[in-house]
């Protein structure tokens, strides 16, 4: 998925792009093709092409189509992050059982990588040429040590959710 049409998503249809990077991808692809495009079969190339060039009411049937799939996923009893938690601890599972230093390895190296091309920015400044590749360099390690956190000490979704039932619970109880 590129850049312009993850900015999109998120900002339109943040539940569907989080389905457009899972195990939902195809049916997400054909909910936006069904909604834009009208053609449930367009391809992956036409729907990114028609929601980066989306215009007002293209981002209303995408506004649109976000509320009809979260009340689809309810409705389905589909969780997202419950998905996601489970494929967390299946990976986390593996190395455990495994005793595969790769992921620690791999997510070490790309803290390090992070934090160091910080201080490289900070005690150098951008370089003349090729600045705009580094800074393209941080975002990437950034949403990558984002994932090794998450990898190894689980995401707030979890918290989120706890709080939620606290909020409920205090209302059903005044």
């Amino acid at each position: 998925m590129n850049e312009t049409l993850k900015g999109i998503l998120s900002a339109v249809a943040p539940t569907v792009a989080t389905a457009l990077g899972g195990p939902l991808a195809g049916i997400a692809t054909r909910a936006i093709a069904t909604s834009i495009l009208g053609d449930e079969e367009a391809s992956i190339e036409q729907v990114e092409a028609a929601v980066t060039k989306a215009s007002g009411p293209d981002l209303v049937k995408l506004k649109q189509l976000e509320l009809n799939f979260k009340k689809q996923l309810a409705d389905a009893d589909i969780k997202l992050e419950s998905i996601a938690a489970d494929d967390r601890a299946s990976a986390r599972d593996r190395q455990a059982r495994m005793g595969d230093w790769t992921p620690s390895i791999l997510g070490g190296a790309i803290v390090v990588g992070f934090f160091g091309v910080l201080m490289y920015i900070f005690q150098f400044g951008m370089p003349d040429k090729g600045g705009e590749l580094l800074l393209i360099m941080v975002g990437a390690l950034g949403a990558m040590t984002t994932q090794v956190c998450n990898f190894y000490f689980g995401s707030s979704a979890g918290s989120k959710s706890k709080n939620a039932i606290i909020s409920d619970l205090r209302k059903a109880t005044k």
